[in-house]
């Protein structure tokens, strides 16, 4: 299973329910990596998207604990056991987990792969994803060249649990 998620410095992910930058290039390369894929998210997440809307062209699995929640085009889960039961439906290498960061923090130990957009600042966050350069089930695996958005410098990383 993946995941993909942008982090700052200090491995922030959002403040006050939001993205901490907004990245072109990032956005591109989260579609292109999703595009026809299964997405994992929790119902806060959801509602940072536009309209609140489910992404198009992927299987969108909302997470949330209210077991009245629904959403048009996505299916919606109440427990991670739900949800590890309805990812035996598809291939693991088909599945990304998108956030928020509770939702990451529960998924991790199931993921294989975590593509990181790592963006060389550090914001103001009340949200942080666990650091995988002081992990030592993760090693890095590839790396981009350094972008550029403005006065930003970032690059997406993609770290692999090691095998046992």
């Amino acid at each position: 299973m993946n995941l993909i998620v942008a982090v700052d410095e200090n491995w922030a992910i959002g403040n006050k329910g939001d993205l901490l930058v907004r990245i072109p290039a990032d956005h591109k390369n989260f579609r292109n990596e999703t595009i026809g894929k299964v997405v994992v998210l929790g119902r806060k997440t959801l509602e940072t998207f536009p309209q609140q809307q489910p992404l198009g062209k992927r299987t969108n699995i909302i997470l949330s604990r209210d077991p009245e929640y629904k959403v048009n085009d996505a299916i919606v889960l109440h427990s991670i056991e739900e949800l590890l039961e309805e990812l035996k439906n598809y291939e693991d290498k088909d599945v990304y987990i998108i956030g928020g960061d509770s939702i990451y923090k529960q998924m991790l130990p199931y993921c294989n792969v975590a593509h990181v957009t790592k963006v060389d600042h550090q914001y103001e966050a009340d949200a942080y994803f666990p650091n995988l350069d002081n992990d030592p089930e993760w090693e890095i695996t590839d790396m981009s060249e350094e972008q550029y958005y403005f006065d930003l410098t970032y690059h997406f990383i993609k770290y692999e649990r090691k095998a046992k």
